[in-house]
């Protein structure tokens, strides 16, 4: 009996579609399923199948194998089996990607307690909004993030030191998980955009299932690949696309661990001949503004994206580089992937700006305020259809006339001036294409006359000065319109970011409005 993973071309994808077909993927079945065994103990007989393929920023590679993590992860479950952590219970984990992470993740989900990754940039008042948020038993982290958590209340924190790894191997190395597929196993937060903590998503066990519909189809990854992903698995890219899903399909799966260097990524993904790589577009303007980028030999066949639109000028750059186009995946970690460009499909034609087409009996829809269905390239709100109920995924989009959809911005990005809609995409898309400019950011500002006006920030490759910001002007002028331009430009040494590495728009805006507030202020001020 065939397999969803025995199918490639777009057709089939159509033709073969079934969501009970997704099941016959795994070991397990609703009544009783475990992602550790799905993604680890199952592929472990043979001792010399690899895993994961750390690419540490120092240089140095980890290379653990499934039969590793298995043996691991089972002594990490029997531990904390052994401190009272039951089934429900919340496991914290702050940690590089590393054999230490891994084996905590699985080891924490194969004892039916729900794992809760943590980024390792967080400083004190994140830790603590999290901590108090899922209330969690225990915290697994490094001796550098241990004292950031010792005065937080009800916390036991484990430090991973050599004394404690070495106490491990005490601890039988097998472990069978009893669990089903509704129970929890994971709360992933999500990298937020407001300065409020942003909900938990909660994840079953059989949210691995579905998983593999964005796996399939926005990754393109099947059985035999070698996979990376560079995005942290603190954040849902790198942890559900960029680490389980490979890894339930038995795949040998590269990651990142440290600060991420664009030169020491494509020598890992050249040295160990990975051919498909599913990243977020800031990495891919890394790669671009990389000098080393064009010196190694890549084995790549498939490349996505998600998190963010792709200006033109990267999705350019990439294209030649790696000679495969670059495909959108698109969604969101409330509701999934829902947008993808079949990366690997030999009969699904890319189409350049696009977010792609709905998965495989998904229904995705641009419309109106009044919730009816806009016109192809007619701007509206994307929603997706969920048992018969419109789901708004918060972002702005387009429908062309063969069924693509174009990203047009968050509902929040767009720019009203003089009665002009404009997106703030669009508006940094063209900036992009300026050779000096390295990254770019736009808003709207208020103005009395136009009601709001663009101001662009922009990290330049050289100094900023007024002739390059009236290049920059022209330039937007010359491929947009005369009328959407930033009438406001500033250079800066670099723009703020969300922990998942998306552009940080609104904590610009509420600089923006800081800082016109402060001016309002001293302007209104009584003289003494």
């Amino acid at each position: 009996m065939n397999k969803l993973t025995d199918y490639t071309s777009y057709t089939d994808a159509q033709a073969h579609w079934n969501p009970e077909a997704l099941w016959n993927l795994f070991d397990g079945a609703p009544e009783r399923f475990n992602i550790a065994h799905e993604c680890i103990d199952r592929h472990a007989d043979d001792p010399q199948r690899i895993a994961l393929i750390v690419a540490h920023a120092n240089g140095t590679d980890e290379i653990l194998s499934y039969r590793e993590l298995a043996t691991e992860s089972s002594r990490y479950a029997h531990f904390l089996v052994a401190q009272g952590i039951q089934p429900g219970d919340r496991v914290a984990i702050m940690l590089e990607p590393s054999k230490a992470f891994y084996a905590a993740l699985f080891g924490v989900i194969k004892t039916g307690a729900i794992a809760v990754p943590l980024f390792t940039l967080f400083g004190p008042d994140g830790i603590r909004l999290r901590v108090e948020d899922c209330a969690p038993r225990i915290l697994i982290t490094n001796p550098e993030k241990a004292g950031t958590a010792e005065n937080l209340k009800n916390l036991t924190t484990v430090v991973i030191n050599p004394e404690f790894l070495q106490s491990l191997t005490a601890y039988n190395d097998t472990f069978t998980p009893v669990t089903r597929g509704d129970d929890l196993a994971i709360f992933q937060y999500t990298s937020g955009t407001t300065r409020e903590l942003p909900d938990a998503i909660r994840h079953t066990h059989k949210a691995l299932v579905t998983l593999m519909v964005a796996a399939l189809y926005g990754t393109g990854i099947r059985p035999g690949d070698r996979y990376f992903c560079p995005s942290s698995p603190a954040w849902g890219h790198g942890l559900w696309h960029g680490t389980l899903a490979p890894l339930a399909l038995g795949l040998t799966v590269g990651a990142f661990s440290g600060k991420y260097n664009a030169g020491r990524l494509l020598q890992a993904l050249s040295q160990h001949r990975f051919n498909v790589m599913s990243a977020a577009a800031t990495h891919y303007r890394m790669i671009r503004n990389c000098p080393e980028a064009t010196q190694h030999p890549y084995s790549i066949q498939k490349l996505s994206f998600t998190g963010e639109p792709i200006d033109s000028t990267t999705e350019d750059f990439i294209e030649e580089l790696f000679k495969t186009p670059v495909c959108s995946m698109y969604g969101t970690t409330e509701i999934g992937v829902i947008l993808v460009s079949y990366p690997g499909a030999p009969d699904f034609k890319v189409k350049r700006g696009s977010l792609g087409k709905p998965i495989p009996g998904g229904i995705v829809e641009v419309q109106d305020p009044e919730g009816n269905p806009c016109l192809p390239g007619v701007v509206g709100e994307m929603k997706v259809k969920r048992r018969g109920v419109w789901i708004p995924t918060k972002d702005l989009g387009k429908q062309d006339e063969d069924g693509y959809f174009f990203h047009a911005g968050r509902a929040d990005d767009v720019i009203i001036s003089a009665g002009w809609t404009m997106s703030a995409v669009e508006i940094e898309d063209a900036m992009l294409k300026h050779p000096q400019v390295l990254e770019a950011a736009a808003i709207g500002v208020p103005d009395e006359l136009r009601g709001q006006v663009v101001k662009a920030f922009v990290v330049a490759k050289c100094p900023g000065t007024d002739a390059l910001r009236q290049e920059i002007q022209d330039a937007v002028r010359f491929r947009l319109s005369q009328h959407e331009y930033p009438r406001h430009l500033v250079f800066v040494d670099e723009l703020p970011k969300t922990p998942a590495g998306k552009i940080h728009r609104k904590k610009l805006r509420d600089q923006e409005a800081a800082q016109r507030a402060t001016t309002n202020h001293h302007a209104t001020a009584p003289t003494t």
